[in-house]
C-alpha cells in the first residue's frame, strides 16, 4: 500500500514539475487562468471528495468499535460522495467546451486538463476500491481485530485527497 501511495505521489510531483515550469515560462496566462474555469465546479469537486475522505474515516472508526453494519454505511456515504466528483467532471468538461476551453485554449488549459483528468483517473481506482471495500465489510471479512485492507483503502483515498487539495488552488484559485 505505501508503495502504491509513494508511487501516486510521485507520479503528481512530476506533475507539479510541469505545472510550476509551464507557469515560469507564461506567468500572464496562468494569473488570467482561474478566471476562465468554475470556481463552484472546483469548490464543489473540494466538498465531495473531503465529505466523502471523511465518510471513509467514520467507516474505520466504526470498524475499530465492532460496529460493521456502520462501518458499511459510512462507506456507502464515501462512495456516494466520491462518485459527486466524475458526475461535477462531466458536467465541467461540458462547460469548458462551451466556452471554447479544449485542448487548442492554450497552456493553462492544457496543464489543467492534463493533471485533473489524472486525478480523476485516481478517484475511479479509489471508486473501484471503494467498492471492494465495501463487499469486504459487508461479507465480514473485516472485524474489529482485523480490517487492515480497510485501512490500506483509507489511506489511499485521504492521499488522493491530499493531491486535489493541492491541484484546487493552483488551478482555481492562486492567480
Amino acid at each position: 500500500m505505501w508503495v502504491g501511495i509513494f508511487c501516486e505521489v510521485t507520479e503528481f510531483a512530476l506533475m507539479f514539475a510541469v505545472y510550476f515550469i509551464a507557469r515560469a515560462h507564461h506567468p500572464e496566462v496562468f494569473r488570467a487562468g482561474p478566471e476562465r474555469l468554475s470556481l463552484l465546479a472546483g469548490t464543489g469537486y473540494t466538498l465531495m471528495l473531503l465529505t466523502s475522505g471523511w465518510c471513509v474515516a467514520r467507516a474505520v472508526h466504526a470498524m475499530r468499535a465492532g460496529r460493521r453494519k456502520a462501518s458499511l454505511r459510512w462507506l456507502l456515504g464515501a462512495f456516494v460522495f466520491g462518485l459527486g466528483y466524475p458526475v461535477i467532471k462531466l458536467f465541467e468538461v461540458r462547460w469548458n467546451l462551451a466556452h471554447g476551453l479544449d485542448g487548442d485554449a492554450g497552456v493553462f488549459i492544457v496543464t489543467y486538463y492534463y493533471l485533473t483528468f489524472n486525478h480523476l483517473i485516481h478517484v475511479f481506482w479509489g471508486l473501484l476500491g471503494l467498492i471492494w471495500v465495501m463487499l469486504r465489510t459487508g461479507t465480514g471479512s473485516y472485524s474489529a481485530d482485523e480490517h487492515s485492507g480497510l485501512e490500506a483503502f483509507a489511506c489511499y483515498w485521504h492521499a488522493t485527497d491530499i493531491i486535489w487539495l493541492m491541484i484546487f488552488p493552483l488551478f482555481y484559485v492562486l492567480r
